[in-house]
């Protein structure tokens, strides 16, 4: 499979700190990546090397199977992106920023612009000055200059930054259809995992600037697991009754207080009237299939792990 990104021992050091170390990313072509990690993990620093916004301290990028190097920066006009918070002339319209963008790229395509401020469903306010726009409006404006040209490859961070449901929505569903019917590759960053769960095809697990793994969804839904998770008001004697009445071995504790039942020989309703009846308070009992959001804590946990 062709990747369309690549990256050799990417690292990054500001002022003796290491913020990302030795990434070998492998992006391929026609696929959404999602970059998974917390706050501070070095999601951003990457997406602005593979920009051009910053330079690695070591290691190498490979864009469209070509080295990027600063003689090679011609290169990014396939490439369209958001890093952090879309900045525009917020004494110009709409329709103006998108223009000076455009005329950037040597892009000419008056009806090419329209298009995008309609796939973000800001039709009818083009010629408003973008500084009455909303945080909202905002991030769907830089939506539509980084697909304005429908280049190859495009890079958000933090896409439904500011959106409400609607717009996070409207952005999901953008980003499937320009994958889908323009071959566009995407990667994307966000604390969403429900969202990323429902766009991505693959992952990249990033902890403390280091790339723990990186595995195909359809990997991770074959290996999850059904289970009862269990709030009570005694955990310990709940622990107690559970092994050595019901026989039940394979549970952990999560969380401090809450109890997650992987042997589900007893049924969730089983457990329930056993708990009663030995005077054990219930506050909450529900059974769970195991999703993204579980096989990312799971895995900065374990420090990575291999599917």
């Amino acid at each position: 499979m062709n990747n369309i990104v690549k990256t050799t021992g990417l690292t990054k050091n500001i002022k003796g700190k290491q913020l990302v170390t030795n990434i070998n990313l492998h992006i391929h072509k026609g696929e959404i990546y999602g970059l998974l990690g917390q706050n501070g993990a070095g999601k951003t620093t990457i997406m602005k090397m593979l920009t051009g916004i910053t330079k690695p301290t070591s290691g190498e990028i490979e864009l469209f199977g070509q080295r990027f190097t600063d003689r090679s920066k011609f290169i990014l006009k396939r490439v369209g992106s958001i890093i952090e918070y879309p900045i525009f002339f917020e004494h110009l319209t709409a329709i103006e920023n998108l223009k000076l963008h455009c005329e950037y790229l040597g892009y000419y395509d008056d009806k090419g612009i329209k298009q995008a401020l309609d796939m973000v469903h800001l039709k009818g306010i083009e010629d408003k000055y973008v500084k009455e726009f909303s945080l909202g409006m905002k991030q769907r404006l830089g939506i539509a200059r980084a697909i304005i040209t429908k280049p190859e490859l495009i890079i958000l961070d933090e896409p439904t930054n500011g959106l409400d449901p609607i717009g996070i929505k409207d952005t999901r569903d953008l980003i499937l259809m320009l994958n889908k019917e323009y071959g566009i590759t995407f990667i994307l960053s966000s604390h969403i995992l429900k969202e990323m769960e429902q766009v991505v095809d693959r992952i990249g697990v990033i902890d403390n600037g280091k790339l723990l793994n990186e595995v195909t969804l359809e990997d991770i839904r074959k290996q999850r697991t059904d289970y009862i998770e269990l709030l009570t008001t005694d955990v310990q004697k709940t622990l107690y009754l559970l092994e050595n009445e019901l026989h039940i071995s394979n549970m952990k504790i999560i969380q401090g207080n809450r109890i997650r039942i992987y042997d589900l020989t007893h049924s969730q309703s089983d457990i329930s009237k056993f708990l009663i009846i030995h005077e054990i308070g219930i506050e909450e009992i529900q059974k769970h299939t195991s999703s993204l959001e579980d096989y990312f804590y799971e895995q900065i946990n374990r420090g990575g792990t291999i599917v």
